[in-house]
C-alpha cells in the first residue's frame, strides 16, 4: 500500500492537522471525534510509512516527513477545489469554455452574435476552429468542437441540427460588368462567363454545382479556392464571377467594390444551423449558446439583411 491509496478524507485531516497542531482542533473543525482524527492519521502513517507527527515536550509537532508530505497533501486538495469551483461556475454559467467549429462563411456573421452571447456571460471563454463543411462534421463526430455552425449538416452524419436564420447566396461581379445594373439575367447569359468557385467539400461549392446543373448549365470554372477572401479579390481583380454568401460581401458593398448580379433564380436561400453530436450530452454552457442561437440568431442575420438592403438601394 501507498500514498496513491490514501483517501481524500485522510488528507484533509491531515493538512487540518499540520496547520492547527492539535487533534482536539481538527476533531472540532470537521464534526469528529479526536479518537477518529488520530485514526485517520495512523492510517495515513501507515501508508507512507513514516511517522508524521511526534511530541517536543507538551507540544505536537511535524516530523520531517510531516513537513513533506503536508506540501503536496495541500496541492491535492487545492486541485480538487479549483475543479469543483470550475464545475459549479459551468452549472451556474458564470464560467467555462466553448470550442465552435464555423464553415469559414459563418466568420462574417458569428461575431456579432457571440459579442451579443458574452455580454450576458462575460467570463465564458470561447475558441473558433474554421474549416469547410465536411472538415466542421468531422471535428463534431470527434469531439475537437462542442457546437457547430454551418450549412445543413448530410443526412447520414450523426448529428443533431435546427436551423436559426437564412442564408441568401448571390452571384458577384466587378461593378463594370457588363451585366452590371441591368434587368433580370437569364442563366443561359452566363455561359461565357468564367467561374471563381470554392473547394470540394465546401457547402457553397455543392450548392452551386446543384443549381447549376439543375439548370442544364456547366460553368466554365477558372479558378478554385477555400478561402472567400481570396474569391473575392480574384472577382474585384476581374477574374471572373462567383456564387458565395451574401453575408460575406458587406464591406465590399458599402465601398462599391464589388456589386450583385440579379440573376434568375437567385438568390439561393439556405439556412444557417447549429448542431451537435447526437448522442453526446451538451454542458450547461454550450446549451445554452445553442439555444441562445435559436433565439437570437434570426433577429442578429435580419439586421446585416436590413444593412445590406440600404447598400442596394444607394
Amino acid at each position: 500500500m501507498t500514498l496513491r491509496h490514501s483517501t481524500i478524507r485522510q488528507l484533509q485531516v491531515f493538512v487540518e492537522a499540520a496547520e492547527t497542531l492539535s487533534f482536539a482542533r481538527v476533531a472540532e473543525r470537521l464534526g469528529l471525534t479526536p479518537a477518529a482524527v488520530s485514526f485517520q492519521i495512523k492510517q495515513i502513517e501507515g501508508l507512507c510509512g513514516f511517522a508524521l507527527f511526534e511530541r517536543v515536550g507538551r507540544r505536537v509537532v511535524l516530523t520531517e516527513a510531516g513537513a513533506a508530505l503536508v506540501e503536496y497533501a495541500a496541492v491535492v486538495l487545492k486541485a480538487l477545489s479549483d475543479a469543483d469551483e470550475r464545475l459549479r461556475e459551468l452549472k451556474g454559467l458564470s464560467g467555462g469554455h466553448a470550442r465552435i467549429g464555423l464553415v469559414s462563411t459563418a466568420k462574417y456573421i458569428m461575431p456579432l452574435m457571440l459579442a451579443r452571447f458574452q455580454a450576458t456571460y462575460p467570463r465564458i471563454a470561447i475558441h473558433l476552429q474554421e474549416g469547410n463543411r465536411r472538415d466542421i462534421i468531422a471535428a463534431l463526430l470527434k469531439g475537437d468542437i462542442d457546437i457547430a455552425v454551418m450549412g445543413k449538416p448530410p443526412a447520414d452524419a450523426d448529428v443533431a441540427a435546427e436551423p436559426f436564420a437564412p442564408h441568401p447566396s448571390v452571384l458577384i461581379a466587378p461593378p463594370n460588368h457588363p451585366l452590371a445594373g441591368g434587368g433580370s439575367i437569364p442563366l443561359k447569359a452566363l455561359s461565357e462567363e468564367r467561374f471563381i468557385v470554392r473547394e470540394d467539400g465546401s457547402g457553397t461549392r455543392a450548392l452551386m454545382e446543384k443549381f447549376f446543373e439543375g439548370g442544364g448549365f456547366s460553368p466554365r470554372i477558372v479558378l478554385t479556392s477555400s478561402s472567400n477572401e481570396t474569391i473575392k479579390q480574384a472577382v474585384m481583380a476581374g477574374m471572373g464571377v462567383a456564387l458565395i454568401s451574401r453575408h460575406t460581401i458587406q464591406l465590399e458593398l458599402r465601398m462599391g467594390l464589388l456589386t450583385t448580379l440579379p440573376v434568375e433564380g437567385l438568390p439561393l436561400m439556405r439556412s444557417w444551423f447549429v448542431a451537435n453530436r447526437r448522442h453526446m450530452p451538451l454542458l450547461p454552457v454550450h446549451t445554452q449558446l445553442r439555444r441562445f442561437l435559436l433565439a437570437e440568431g434570426k433577429s442578429l442575420i435580419d439586421g446585416i439583411e436590413r444593412d445590406y438592403g440600404a447598400v442596394e438601394r444607394r
